[in-house]
């Protein structure tokens, strides 16, 4: 085998290994902070806690790798919680602070709308990962069935 084949299969191998998540294999982050945040909020809510560690997480790469499991669990959570939604837009994408983005979403549920900022930094493998969101625009989502004023 040729020594360009080898350097190939190698830096495919790190390549690959930068971008999932421990033995499962599994593909974590997304290829863009949009998709992430889309990604996020589709485990949200499908309560999914596996599914939103593969996108929570920040520029070392997914939070299940990083965190402890009971602690990431319990944040999981509380972010279910409050970002629970019937229906979901994203409104834009703008440069953020210290290399992030910031992508604005609205969030229905019930008759409730607000918008809020999820942002989203670059990981491992040129993945993005939704390292934190605002969580206080939606502070009413949580435990509340949606009756509330717009």
């Amino acid at each position: 085998m040729s020594f360009r084949k080898v350097a190939g299969l190698l830096l495919l191998a790190a390549c690959s290994r930068a971008t999932t998540a421990g033995d499962s294999g599994q593909l974590t982050g997304a290829p863009t902070p949009q998709i992430a945040v889309e990604q996020f909020l589709r485990a949200v809510n499908a309560k999914d806690l596996q599914a939103m560690s593969t996108v929570f997480g920040t520029k070392d790469g997914p939070a299940r790798a990083t965190m402890d499991r009971t602690e990431l669990e319990k944040r999981e959570i509380i972010l279910a919680c409050y970002f629970n939604h019937d229906a979901n837009r994203v409104l834009g994408e703008n440069s953020g602070r210290d290399s992030h983005r910031e992508v604005r979403v609205e969030l229905t549920k019930g008759n409730l709308r607000r918008e809020t900022t999820f942002y989203a930094v670059k990981g491992p493998g040129g993945r993005w990962y939704v390292d934190n969101m605002d969580i206080a625009s939606v502070r009413d989502f949580c435990g509340n069935p949606g009756t509330g004023r717009q």
